[in-house]
């Protein structure tokens, strides 16, 4: 009976162990899921690589409900006054790093591995509000266009919603010659295949409509490098055909140095009930 006993104890030592090295292994795992922690705007800024590409999460003191995100396209330091306030009310912000891709497939299969991270790895909630600046609109229209069930909302910043707009200047827009060149290389085509194209954000407003994904754009009226008739506009156009709208904040007047492509956001607050209302 007391090696019957004994051996009870044993079994039960040697779980408790198992269960401890479990835990610890664990806690070890979940301690170096990211490679470094900064601090951005107050707020601990986790630093990590998925699909062999930079990456990072801005984590709120306290999450809300069902952890809400924005994941940011491109320039996250453009116009973050929305992302701040956004992470002071239990929101984290998270971006990956497809710099010179333009929104291409191979950008778009990078976001499909990003997405799966945080919501499977890092729990966040599965419909994010999707936030791009400037080229950052290739890459949230053409995600969106792929996984259009996966999308709390849209924001977009002055967003190019088609490349023969800017960087090829086939419009009013002034272009720039070197940067269309790469984008045709990310896209592995010729001039005369991409003036073809028929998969960018504004050949995406029948799905996008379908999914009645709330969408608001912010525009400069003056702005010769993304010019809104020929991307924002003509996208509205596009989903009003479609039985969609979008919002749109209209700036009067950018900045000259920039081509009126920049100015000082009049309407943080609209953005962020924007957001928090539809995500």
């Amino acid at each position: 009976m007391m090696q019957f006993t004994r051996l009870i104890l044993i079994v039960v030592i040697a779980n408790a162990i198992l269960l401890a090295t479990q835990a610890s292994w664990a806690a070890q795992e979940e301690a170096n899921w990211y490679e470094r922690k900064t601090v951005w705007n107050g707020f601990d800024q986790f630093h990590f690589k998925v699909a062999q590409r930079p990456a990072y999460v801005v984590a709120p003191k306290e999450a809300s409900e069902g952890n809400p995100w924005v994941w940011r396209a491109r320039f996250p330091g453009y116009h973050a006054e929305m992302d701040i306030a956004l992470l002071g009310s239990g929101y984290h912000v998270a971006y990956v790093d497809v710099a010179g891709m333009f929104g291409s497939p191979k950008a778009v299969a990078i976001g499909d591995a990003f997405y799966a991270f945080m919501t499977s790895q890092r729990k966040l909630a599965s419909r994010p509000c999707l936030e791009g600046v400037s080229r950052g609109g290739l890459l949230v229209y053409n995600w969106a266009a792929k996984n259009p069930d996966k999308v709390g909302c849209i924001y977009c910043d002055t967003p190019v919603c088609d490349f023969k707009s800017w960087p090829a200047g086939k419009g009013e827009g002034i272009g720039s010659a070197a940067t269309w060149k790469q984008c045709l290389q990310a896209y592995e085509m010729t001039a005369e295949e991409a003036i073809e194209f028929q998969g960018q954000p504004i050949d995406h407003a029948e799905t996008i409509a379908k999914a009645k994904i709330p969408i608001l754009h912010i525009v400069s009226e003056t702005d010769r490098v993304v010019p809104p008739k020929e991307n924002t506009y003509l996208l509205q156009q596009r989903l009003k055909e479609h039985g969609h709208d979008m919002e749109i904040i209209s700036v009067a007047k950018g900045t000259a140095k920039s081509n009126g492509h920049h100015f000082d956001h009049p309407a943080v607050k609209r953005v962020v009930d924007f957001i928090r209302q539809h995500q």
